[in-house]
């Protein structure tokens, strides 16, 4: 043994000089790129020639490289810039090399252009599109690292906001800031056409240790007819400039040539056809014979029919990874938005790199999961991020990094959030008025909310003036797991009684989403209880025009209900309830209108009922399940978050009332089952419909309140057009049929149309129209709508036709918003 420790020394010592000698002689580089002009050119890509190495520089443009010893070849290449290489040897010591480029010299003797004859750029673009399929399908299956970064910064911003007073809790007054910054690092997986998958191997949030952060790894492929980038910014979509159908969308410029790696690579500008269409302008660059992109600089503007934000600059570069094989390098982001006195802007930039072409994909690597946070991904160390990262931190973004998590260490001191809940605690009259308030203690991870007066005040023809106080105390545990009980209390001042019941709801699922809740006590119900009529909207309805549109009772009642997600799109839900059931009348003609106009309807729907009900208890047991096929899911390590299928959404139900369960006088069997679904059609518009199947196979004893409802509206208020009728009454076709159909069908053209109309176009309105059927035994309903949305972002004003059987056509108007005033009955 000790002759082979003596052995072993030198072998050791040998392998400790190796490691040194490499450690010694590895070299930094490092240095900024500039444009000619000395312009900053933030996230240039910096390679390695004839090396699998590269990185970008940051938004300061600098980049940084360690190298082994060597003499190595870097080449700078920024979109619109002369692409430039530089020999440098490499030693211990650490070099500075900076890149300045010069614009793109592009060469328009290539091409003769004669005066009146087509620009040189329609041929181009020409053949862009006919090799566009062929383009789209390379590359069918890889795999690749991503690094994001993302950042977020404010130029202004108000000093108070909906009556609140705008504060960032970070001790700086300065109207400019950085208010998001992460970083990640992904696996991007794909193989063509529908296989996506994002692995996030390391996330950091600044200012949240736990936090998920940016992981928008896919980039957006311009070889694509429809360019989807966010809903929020159009749900069309935009068009590419090489789409199927771009030569009716775009103008082209040719710009010139310039040469690359051998290539003739072709400078093409892009121009939309028209103002408020949803194109892209700037520079397309294309190379010539294999009519592929090169790179580009696209921007989006509110001229594209843009939502929400107001420009939208898009680069992307691509690199060669062998003979007729590119992939995108680069790509980087800038938003910019303005909105209620908040001036924003930001840059979410992603490095492609280590590209896998043969993969070799297991047969269950490709699931319903499309973005997996790994677990310790957001557990990395400093260290980490200093030795991975491709960007180098600016100088802004390194403070930030400091200055956030230092005040995230100081918010876990009890103290100190207690000196924020002071101030942030404190009752204004808005609050009072209008919001209603939220107390919370943060080092407890409790709150405690209460309602406003607007909610709190009601009127209804039953019980006069109502005073209805609903106080919430949560306690949150997990991001997922929480528990909060309401009491609620209720007094009507001319019915001269008191009402009280409570709710407990427990939200839990560490995968899927789940929730118990159990409520109890004496409280007033809507006959349907649904609740089709908001309080607010009974109470004005009822004051200025003697419209008691909400028929009430009154119960002593239990209920529990459970739902629960089980994965795969599948969701079971169920409940049982129990109420002791008593009628009520009117005790009061009070409005503001003169007393010698008509009094107060029945306390009973007068078109479906003659009388009201008698007295009765109910036991009723309902039970279902929700399936929506090929559901997608992002999977955190605690939790997972269901984002949709393109598949339907596929509900069936079944409820019981139980004669004699507990008293219970009822006795029916009620059956439904239901499809709906939300189909974006890209440039058409989007196609919403609910299609609804059911009835009752038992029919012995069937209250008014377990009837099916189909609610109405008398409202200039528009409800949900997908879930309600416009027109009718509210019970009109409350039934018990053996067998009904109802169906929902809207389309919102998005821009469609109407941005072909000169006023309409500039103030951004959307045509939007849709129709509404049921088909009952003894009666058919229809009606149809057309109308103009996104009047102000939030109106909606459209004109109603309704067709039954037997009874004469009507028309009227509804107004929609996409704000809710007043509180619920729950």
């Amino acid at each position: 043994m000790p002759l082979l420790s003596w052995a072993m020394k030198p072998l050791l010592f040998l392998c400790f000089s190796i490691c040194m000698l490499v450690q010694v002689n590895a070299g930094t580089v490092s240095g900024t790129v500039t444009a000619a002009s000395g312009e900053l050119l933030p996230f240039s890509s910096v390679t390695i020639k004839g090396k699998n190495i590269q990185t970008n520089a940051n938004s300061q443009a600098y980049y940084f490289l360690e190298l082994p010893a060597g003499t190595y070849t870097i080449i700078c290449r920024h979109v619109g810039y002369e692409r430039v290489e530089q020999t440098i040897t490499v030693t211990g010591a650490a070099q500075t090399l900076h890149f300045v480029l010069p614009l793109q010299k592009v060469n328009l003797k290539e091409v003769v252009v004669n005066s009146g004859a087509e620009d040189p750029a329609y041929a181009i673009i020409r053949n862009a599109i006919a090799k566009r399929k062929e383009h789209l399908q390379e590359n069918d299956v890889f795999q690749c690292e991503v690094y994001s970064k993302g950042t977020m910064s404010l130029r202004n911003y108000p000093k108070r906001f909906m009556g609140e007073t705008v504060d960032f809790e970070d001790g700086d007054t300065s109207k400019k800031k950085m208010i998001y910054l992460s970083e990640t690092v992904s696996k991007l997986s794909i193989d063509k056409p529908n296989k996506v998958k994002i692995d996030v191997l390391s996330t950091r949030v600044s200012g949240k240790s736990d936090g998920y952060g940016f992981a928008g790894a896919r980039f957006f492929s311009f070889y694509e007819n429809n360019v989807q980038i966010s809903s929020s910014l159009n749900p069309r979509g935009f068009v590419s400039p090489i789409a199927d159908n771009a030569l009716s969308m775009y103008r082209y410029k040719y710009e010139g040539a310039f040469s690359e790696e051998g290539k003739l690579i072709n400078k093409i500008k892009v121009i939309p056809r028209r103002k408020l269409e949803p194109c892209f302008s700037g520079y397309i660059n294309i190379v010539e014979d294999e009519w592929r992109i090169h790179s580009l600089e696209l921007q989006l503007t509110k001229q594209s029919q843009m939502d929400f934000a107001d420009t939208l600059r898009i680069e992307q570069l691509y690199q060669m990874l062998g003979v007729n094989e590119w992939v995108v390098q680069s790509q980087v982001l800038y938003p910019s938005v303005k909105i209620f006195g908040f001036d924003a802007y930001g840059t979410f930039a992603n490095v492609y790199r280590n590209f896998n072409t043969q993969p070799g994909f297991d047969k269950k690597y490709f699931n319903n999961t499309v973005l997996k946070y790994e677990k310790g991904s957001n557990k990395k160390p400093v260290s980490y991020w200093d030795s991975i990262r491709p960007l180098k931190l600016s100088d802004a973004e390194m403070k930030d990094y400091v200055k956030k998590d230092s005040l995230e260490q100081l918010r876990k001191n009890p103290a100190y959030l207690d000196s924020l809940d002071r101030i942030n605690n404190k009752l204004k009259p808005m609050n009072l008025l209008v919001t209603g308030k939220t107390f919370n203690r943060q080092k407890h991870k409790t709150s405690f909310s209460i309602p406003s007066v607007l909610n709190s005040i009601q009127f209804n023809s039953v019980e006069g003036w109502v005073g209805d106080l609903a106080f919430t105390f949560n306690k949150q545990y997990t991001d997922r797991k929480n528990l909060s009980f309401t009491p609620h209390v209720r007094y009507g001042f001319s019915s001269e009684q008191f009402y009280g019941w409570g709710t407990l709801r427990y939200n839990f699922g560490e995968k899927y989403f789940s929730n118990i809740t159990v409520s109890g006590g004496k409280r007033i119900f809507q006959l349907n209880n649904d609740n089709p009529i908001e309080p607010f909207q009974n109470t004005v309805s009822s004051l200025f025009y003697r419209n008691n549109f909400m028929k009430l009772y009154a119960a002593d009642y239990f209920r529990i209900s459970f739902t629960k997600g089980v994965g795969k799109g599948l969701t079971v839900y169920g409940g049982f309830q129990f109420q002791d059931r008593k009628p009520l009348e009117n005790t009061t003609d009070y409005a503001f209108i003169s007393k010698n106009k008509a009094s107060y309807k029945p306390n009973y729907p007068v078109e479906l009922l003659n009388g009201n009900f008698t007295a009765h208890q109910a036991a009723v047991v309902n039970i279902g399940i929700q399936l929506q096929p090929g559901a997608r899911y992002v999977e955190f390590p605690d939790r997972t978050i269901n984002i949709g299928s393109k598949w339907p959404v596929f509900n069936l139900q079944y409820v019981k009332g139980v004669n004699g369960l507990l008293g219970s006088d009822i006795d029916f069997d009620r059956w439904q089952f239901s499809v709906r679904d939300n189909l974006n059609l890209k440039l058409l518009g989007r196609f919403n419909y609910r299609v609804q199947l059911g009835g009752f196979t038992n029919t012995n004893r069937v209250e008014v309140q377990d009837l099916k409802h189909f609610p109405g509206n008398r409202l200039f208020r528009a409800e949900d057009y997908l879930t309600a009728f416009q027109l009718p009454q509210y019970y009109q076709f409350s039934n018990s049929a053996h067998f009904y159909t109802a169906a929902f069908a809207e389309h919102h053209f998005n821009g469609l149309l109407t941005n072909k109309i000169p006023v309409i176009k500039k103030l951004n309105w959307h045509l939007v129209g849709g129709v509404g059927y049921l088909r009952l035994p003894q009666t058919n309903y229809f009606e149809w709508h057309v109308g103009l949305e996104n009047i102000f972002r939030i109106l909606r004003f459209d004109v109603v036709n309704a067709y039954q059987t037997g009874a004469p056509a009507r028309i009227d108007f509804r107004i929609g918003s996409s704000i809710s005033i007043g509180g619920s009955n729950d």
